[in-house]
């Protein structure tokens, strides 16, 4: 009865239509690829992902695979008697045990539907009539492939199609590299961190400190898994810049708005106004470097003493007591006790 009603669904509110022919297969010409020199590779990258465009789409772990050249990725219906590398199943009663077929030539993958009854969907135009297997049809890069169609409004996880975003061959230089300099701007934000308590100084003998060339590289961990904070990873930021590891600190939010960090003990509302201009920003760097500049200055800018021996714009260094001492002269000062000098 659910296969019928599948089948009738998918056929009433989407008439079949074949998609493009520039989607079929192209004939290989082995001369071209002689006369361009090009060496297809013997494995191809696809990494799949759930397309989200609605608050009811099926969520599920993201699928990558090297397939070499030749190899048939079957996908289907979950079950526990099959359980192969080269099997991808979905836990949906709208997707068939064998519902379509997915394979790498010459570095291209092609796909095509294999009798499904609710049909294989390539932006969003079906592939074949029910329980009809399909031509074979080429994937591209950021391609959509739906499987199936809700069953009874799609409430339930179970009654929800498929649907899924491919990546194909993307090259990971690119993505490696934007993902390093974003993992390296936040630690520049949060390292160190505003808020520093005796628990981050004893977290701190935990983490890893190595040298990169000249510059020393800081490894730091998220205090709740103790593992290393990493590039490639969902990370929490909370107000107070303590960092964490999003996975580890999701329950932590279950009192949303309201965040209490492990660490400080600070209390935040998530929920807070985020409303602040970019002029507004950049005056809080100018006063921050402000104070900075004025804190070095009062740093290194030199002690002066009302004594008449000593001229203006002399330097005084200070003894282990923090006592001014001149040290062209044996006298010790003491401004708290008497401006006139003491022999020792």
């Amino acid at each position: 009865m659910l296969t019928a009603a599948l089948t009738s669904t998918a056929t009433s509110s989407r008439p079949f239509v074949v998609p493009s022919e520039t989607r079929t297969i192209p004939v290989s010409n082995n001369n071209n690829n002689n006369n361009n020199n090009h060496v297809e590779p013997d494995t191809s990258h696809i990494r799949i992902v759930p397309h989200l465009d609605s608050s009811r789409s099926l969520v599920f772990s993201v699928i990558e695979r090297d397939v070499a050249e030749g190899t048939i990725l079957k996908i289907g219906r979950f079950t526990d008697k099959y359980a192969s590398s080269t099997r991808i199943t979905f836990k949906s009663k709208v997707v068939s045990r064998g519902h379509a077929e997915i394979w790498s030539k010459n570095g291209k993958f092609y796909i095509r539907d294999t009798k499904s009854s609710s049909g294989t969907f390539l932006n969003h135009v079906r592939l074949s009539p029910p329980n009809q297997e399909s031509r074979s049809f080429l994937l591209n890069d950021n391609d959509v492939v739906q499987l199936g169609v809700d069953y009874q409004g799609g409430t339930e996880e179970i009654y929800r199609c498929v649907k899924m975003r491919l990546e194909i061959n993307r090259s990971t230089q690119q993505r490696t590299t934007f993902s390093l300099n974003t993992f390296q701007s936040l630690r520049n934000l949060t390292t160190p961190p505003n808020n520093v308590t005796v628990l981050d100084s004893a977290m701190t003998s935990n983490n890893t400190n190595t040298k990169l060339g000249n510059e020393e590289f800081h490894v730091e961990e998220c205090c709740i898994c103790l593992y290393a904070l990493a590039p490639f990873q969902s990370l929490f930021v909370g107000p107070c810049s303590h960092t964490f590891h999003y996975k580890c600190a999701r329950p932590l939010l279950m009192n949303h708005p309201g965040f209490l960090c492990p660490l400080c003990r600070n209390y935040a509302d998530l929920d807070a106004s985020v409303a602040v201009e970019a002029s507004e920003v950049l005056e809080m760097y100018k006063k921050e470097k402000e104070q900075q500049q004025q804190q070095q200055q009062t740093n290194t800018s030199p002690i002066l003493t009302n004594d008449d021996d000593t001229k203006a714009g002399d330097t005084v260094t200070q003894d282990p007591s923090g006592n001014p001492t001149d040290p062209s002269s044996i006298f010790t000062f003491m401004p708290s006790q008497s401006s006139s000098p003491t022999t020792s």
